[in-house]
């Protein structure tokens, strides 16, 4: 089979149709530009030049050939371009795992971002809760996730991406929907929507935390999930609820959320991934993250 050395040679001589000038374009001599020309067509079993002593022309098979050369070298050069930017991070694709509510505020504004610096990194989302991530980024069915957690797993490296407020999440016709604003003493008996303890184990742990620093013994009636869940049963008017700032682009008709007197715990969105990862183009989506969103 021909290699790429035997097409270039043919290119020059087939664009030049003269040897000499062939020769001086590929910064060989004369003869072993001969001797590929010669290779080539004896791989090929036809005849792509015509010489004589005062010319050289294409047979009707070398002009189709050259056409295809051309082309030739050019998906090879353009296929040692990409492998290259694959391998420099420049270019490639990332998985993503990310939460319900990262998907509220802070993933459109990162894929906005990544469109418009990454713009040859596909990103390929997959929607799970903070602990599954955990295990896919160790099955490596995903590069990196957007998670909710009380520390950092062992192996991992994570950049807090977002610090939000807790808010106070009522039915519109409720008692603390007016006045001053809500503090913990005031939730004291209500009906209380929270997360659940297996996958919402974050916000549970953190709401669990302020009630039990203020010395409230919360009125649980439902765990839940998502965010846009508990929200639903709120506007029903079955109990209130504490969820992130966030929420508030959800825009849920029958609820209201308001600032608390005394500041729940913020809750932090991390960007996570692995240690010992391997893919080259996350590197340079942990750079964009440290410039554009660490909190």
């Amino acid at each position: 089979m021909f290699d790429l050395k035997q097409i270039r040679c043919f290119i020059a001589v087939g664009e030049e149709l003269h040897f000499g000038r062939a020769a001086l374009r590929m910064n060989m001599t004369q003869p072993p530009l001969s001797r590929q020309i010669q290779l080539l067509e004896f791989e090929l079993d036809l005849q792509l030049l015509s010489r004589t002593s005062r010319s050289v022309r294409l047979t009707p098979a070398g002009r189709v050939f050259l056409v295809e050369a051309i082309r030739i070298i050019a998906l090879a050069e353009e296929a040692a371009t990409r492998a290259k930017r694959i391998a420099r991070g420049h270019a490639g694709m990332i998985r993503l795992g990310f939460t319900a509510g990262s998907s509220y505020e802070f993933l459109p504004r990162l894929l906005a971002r990544t469109t418009s610096s990454l713009k040859d990194i596909e990103i390929v989302l997959t929607e799970m809760v903070s602990k599954q991530q955990i295990e896919a980024i160790r099955a490596n069915s995903i590069d990196v996730g957007l998670h909710r957690f009380t520390f950092v797993p062992e192996g991992f490296d994570a950049i807090c991406v977002v610090r939000e407020k807790m808010l106070l999440a009522v039915p519109s016709n409720h008692r603390l929907v007016r006045g001053r604003l809500p503090q913990g003493s005031d939730l004291t008996g209500e009906p209380f929507i929270t997360f659940s303890p297996r996958d919402g184990y974050y916000f549970y742990h953190l709401i669990d935390s302020y009630f039990s620093s203020q010395s409230i013994a919360p009125n649980y009636v439902q765990h839940v999930s998502q965010i846009h869940s508990i929200l639903a049963l709120v506007s029903t008017g079955m109990g209130v609820a504490l969820v992130p700032e966030s929420a508030r682009f959800l825009r849920y008709k029958g609820v209201v959320l308001r600032q608390m007197k005394d500041q729940p715990p913020s809750a932090e969105l991390h960007l996570v991934w692995s240690k010992d990862c391997d893919n080259p183009a996350v590197p340079s989506l942990v750079q964009l993250v440290h410039q554009s969103f660490e909190a």
